[in-house]
């Protein structure tokens, strides 16, 4: 790993997700959380703040050392406990059908093998668990996706293995799970890189 993954682009990724543009979507994922909450791609900790009385505890998964260091000093600002592991989404060190909740937010675009990790949330999650997102991906625009597909080589190199055309949607549902709800949104900024997935799915 070179010196900007390990020590430039951590803060990077920091500064883009603090934007208050993302806070509203934040908020509803996590207010949807309950019991015994895993969130994947936990990054320096945004979201530990906004888990509430319906949340028991939380694991966060993070593979980036710096980043998960920068979540625990933001430990002290959630109101639940909070238990930090540095692991990938594609093997999580938890048993099978022992998390309520999985919480994924702007996270399935940067895993190397999503598939594979879609796999895993659902080996951990309960059989009545929820998996909730919000996660940018590929645009229902035809020319846009074209372009989402140009420029995806060369976004990957500066954004960590960021993919800009992922089909959210279709990479849960391959993955055993059963959209029972998806809203799309877009943000500000270019058309490529700002369209949004939320939603919430269960095991099939």
């Amino acid at each position: 790993m070179s010196l900007y993954q390990r020590r430039i682009l951590p803060h990077l990724v920091h500064l883009a997700m603090r934007q208050d543009a993302l806070l509203a979507y934040r908020r509803r994922v996590i207010g949807a959380a309950e019991g015994r909450v895993l969130e994947i791609g936990i990054g320096s900790g945004l979201n530990l703040p906004l888990y509430g009385s319906t949340t028991r505890s939380v694991i966060g998964l993070e593979p980036s050392p710096e980043l998960l260091r920068m979540a625990r000093e933001r430990t002290a600002e959630a109101r639940v406990p909070v238990q930090l592991l540095e692991a990938s989404a594609e093997a999580i060190p938890l048993a099978t059908a022992s998390i309520d909740t999985v919480v994924t937010t702007w996270t399935l675009c940067t895993i190397p093998d999503a598939q594979r990790a879609v796999a895993e949330l659902r080996r951990v999650l309960k059989p009545g668990g929820t998996l909730l997102f919000v996660e940018h991906g590929r645009a229902p625009e035809p020319s846009v996706a074209r372009w989402q597909d140009r420029l995806d080589p060369l976004w990957r190199l500066v954004a960590g293995g960021c993919h800009l055309n992922r089909e959210i949607d279709r990479l849960i549902s391959a993955g055993g799970f059963r959209l029972d709800n998806l809203t799309h949104a877009r943000l500000a900024g270019p058309r490529t890189h700002t369209f949004l997935y939320q939603g919430r799915a269960r095991p099939a």
